[in-house]
Protein backbone atom coordinates (compact mmCIF):
# COMPACT_ATOMS: atom_id res chain seq x y z
CA UNK A 1 0.00 0.00 0.00
CA UNK A 2 1.26 3.49 -0.92
CA UNK A 3 1.99 5.77 2.04
CA UNK A 4 1.15 9.44 1.54
CA UNK A 5 3.05 12.04 3.55
CA UNK A 6 1.82 15.59 4.17
CA UNK A 7 4.27 18.05 2.62
CA UNK A 8 2.37 21.38 2.57
CA UNK A 9 -0.96 23.09 2.98
CA UNK A 10 -2.70 23.92 -0.29
CA UNK A 11 -3.26 27.53 0.79
CA UNK A 12 0.54 27.92 1.19
CA UNK A 13 1.06 27.19 -2.53
CA UNK A 14 0.06 30.03 -4.81
CA UNK A 15 -1.37 28.99 -8.21
CA UNK A 16 1.44 29.09 -10.79
CA UNK A 17 4.14 28.59 -8.15
CA UNK A 18 6.80 26.05 -7.27
CA UNK A 19 7.81 24.80 -3.82
CA UNK A 20 10.43 22.50 -2.33
CA UNK A 21 9.45 19.51 -0.20
CA UNK A 22 11.07 16.46 1.32
CA UNK A 23 9.40 13.03 1.35
CA UNK A 24 11.44 10.46 3.22
CA UNK A 25 14.93 10.74 1.73
CA UNK A 26 13.75 12.35 -1.52
CA UNK A 27 13.78 16.02 -2.54
CA UNK A 28 10.55 16.82 -4.38
CA UNK A 29 9.47 19.79 -6.48
CA UNK A 30 5.81 20.76 -6.11
CA UNK A 31 4.06 22.67 -8.89
CA UNK A 32 0.62 24.17 -8.37
CA UNK A 33 -1.44 24.87 -11.46
CA UNK A 34 -4.93 26.08 -10.60
CA UNK A 35 -6.26 23.66 -8.01
CA UNK A 36 -3.95 20.83 -9.14
CA UNK A 37 -0.61 20.06 -7.51
CA UNK A 38 2.05 17.96 -9.23
CA UNK A 39 5.08 16.36 -7.57
CA UNK A 40 8.32 15.56 -9.41
CA UNK A 41 11.82 14.55 -8.48
CA UNK A 42 13.56 17.56 -7.03
CA UNK A 43 16.65 17.72 -9.24
CA UNK A 44 17.14 18.12 -12.98
CA UNK A 45 18.46 15.11 -14.89
CA UNK A 46 21.07 17.30 -16.63
CA UNK A 47 23.30 18.55 -13.78
CA UNK A 48 21.05 18.14 -10.72
CA UNK A 49 19.77 21.74 -10.65
CA UNK A 50 17.12 22.38 -7.95
CA UNK A 51 13.84 22.26 -9.89
CA UNK A 52 11.79 23.85 -7.11
CA UNK A 53 13.83 27.03 -7.72
CA UNK A 54 13.02 26.99 -11.44
CA UNK A 55 10.35 28.78 -13.46
CA UNK A 56 6.83 27.53 -14.15
CA UNK A 57 5.11 28.59 -17.37
CA UNK A 58 1.78 26.82 -17.73
CA UNK A 59 2.61 23.12 -17.36
CA UNK A 60 6.29 23.60 -18.27
CA UNK A 61 8.92 23.68 -15.54
CA UNK A 62 12.32 25.13 -16.50
CA UNK A 63 15.45 24.24 -14.54
CA UNK A 64 17.07 27.37 -13.05
CA UNK A 65 20.59 26.31 -14.02
CA UNK A 66 20.50 25.52 -17.74
CA UNK A 67 16.86 25.82 -18.75
CA UNK A 68 16.01 22.16 -19.33
CA UNK A 69 12.23 21.98 -19.57
CA UNK A 70 9.81 19.35 -18.31
CA UNK A 71 6.03 18.85 -18.41
CA UNK A 72 4.97 18.69 -14.74
CA UNK A 73 2.04 16.40 -15.60
CA UNK A 74 4.20 13.65 -17.08
CA UNK A 75 7.81 14.48 -16.16
CA UNK A 76 8.76 14.33 -19.85
CA UNK A 77 11.49 16.59 -21.19
CA UNK A 78 10.05 19.08 -23.67
CA UNK A 79 12.79 18.47 -26.28
CA UNK A 80 13.40 14.73 -25.89
CA UNK A 81 10.41 12.72 -24.60
CA UNK A 82 12.74 9.78 -23.88
CA UNK A 83 14.18 11.81 -20.99
CA UNK A 84 11.78 11.76 -18.08
CA UNK A 85 11.70 12.89 -14.45
CA UNK A 86 10.12 10.73 -11.78
CA UNK A 87 6.61 11.89 -10.94
CA UNK A 88 4.80 11.05 -7.72
CA UNK A 89 1.13 10.65 -6.82
CA UNK A 90 -0.47 13.60 -5.02
CA UNK A 91 -3.59 13.70 -2.86
CA UNK A 92 -5.23 16.80 -1.43
CA UNK A 93 -7.25 16.10 1.71
CA UNK A 94 -8.68 18.69 4.10
CA UNK A 95 -6.42 21.36 2.59
CA UNK A 96 -3.26 19.26 3.02
CA UNK A 97 -1.04 18.30 0.08
CA UNK A 98 0.16 14.71 0.41
CA UNK A 99 2.77 12.97 -1.74
CA UNK A 100 3.72 9.30 -2.01
CA UNK A 101 7.15 8.09 -3.13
Amino acid sequence: MTEFETVARLDELEPGSLACARVGDEDVALARIGDEVYALQGHCIHLQGPLCEGRLDGHVLSCPWHGWQYDVRTGENEFDRAIKLETYPVQIEDGEVKVAI
